[in-house]
């Protein structure tokens, strides 16, 4: 999947990842990119096309599939979260609300868009996960579940949209700097070289890429013994 020339669906586009995603998609040559956000007026990016975009909103979502006709590229990025254990007050509540966002969100927007790309080839589908997908710690337990949701959800479309040739690619990532990480006291790679290696990975026909170090160090220990989802994330 080529980004030049392409028509690209960023969801969560007017900042952080999002943001990212749409700059470097222009850079590539991109023919159009969409910017989905709750707030369109928040999209501020030159040579983007706002719209309004909830993807916790069944008739936005469909209404930007009607709009947007022509996306031959979806990029689920709109996530949510919030720091806390399951058995925490508001434990069960938190994990509804980041569930919502961060698994059927994506869900949602797939479904939608992905008659769309099956009229224009196949294209493609790049899932922002994260490394919280695999591991896991007491301040992001809930927000760990609903990723390790999405990269099932991930999985499981890359084989549902294999016959209509669309390519599934999910992006595991640690702490990037970003507003949604602020405040969290660990190294973070910049937004930027995280979206430049999804995207070099998605040229290359990949269906997988690691964002930085540290997921690719999370990624071989996964079949360590005993393995590192075994043990919490901060040790």
């Amino acid at each position: 999947m080529k980004i030049h020339g392409a028509t690209l669906l960023i969801t969560g586009a007017n900042r952080g990842i999002g943001l990212a995603f749409a700059r470097e998609a222009l850079s590539r040559g991109a023919r159009k990119v969409y910017a989905g956000a709750r707030d369109p007026a928040s999209v501020t990016l030159p040579g983007v096309e706002p719209i309004a975009l909830d993807v916790n909103d069944d008739a936005q979502v469909a209404a930007a599939a009607r709009q947007c006709a022509d996306v031959t590229l979806v990029i689920n990025n709109a996530g949510i979260a919030s720091p806390g254990g399951f058995l925490a007050d508001g434990g069960i509540a938190s994990a509804r609300a980041q569930m919502e966002t961060n698994f059927f969100g994506p869900l949602r927007v797939s479904q939608a868009f992905a008659p769309v790309l099956a009229a224009h080839g196949g294209g493609a589908i790049l899932n922002v996960l994260s490394v919280a997908s695999w591991i896991n710690s007491p301040m992001l337990s809930v927000y760990g579940a609903s990723k390790s949701a999405a990269w099932a959800l991930t999985n499981g479309l890359r084989n549902d949209l294999r016959a209509q040739g669309t390519q599934v690619l999910g992006l595991h990532m640690g702490f990037v700097d970003t507003d949604l990480t602020r405040g969290i006291d660990m190294p973070k790679t910049s937004p930027d070289e995280v979206v430049r290696r999804a995207f070099d990975a998605l040229e290359a026909g990949a269906e997988e890429v690691l964002g930085d170090e540290l997921t690719q160090q999370v990624k071989r220990g996964l079949s360590a013994e005993p393995g590192i989802y075994l043990r919490d994330a901060r040790g």
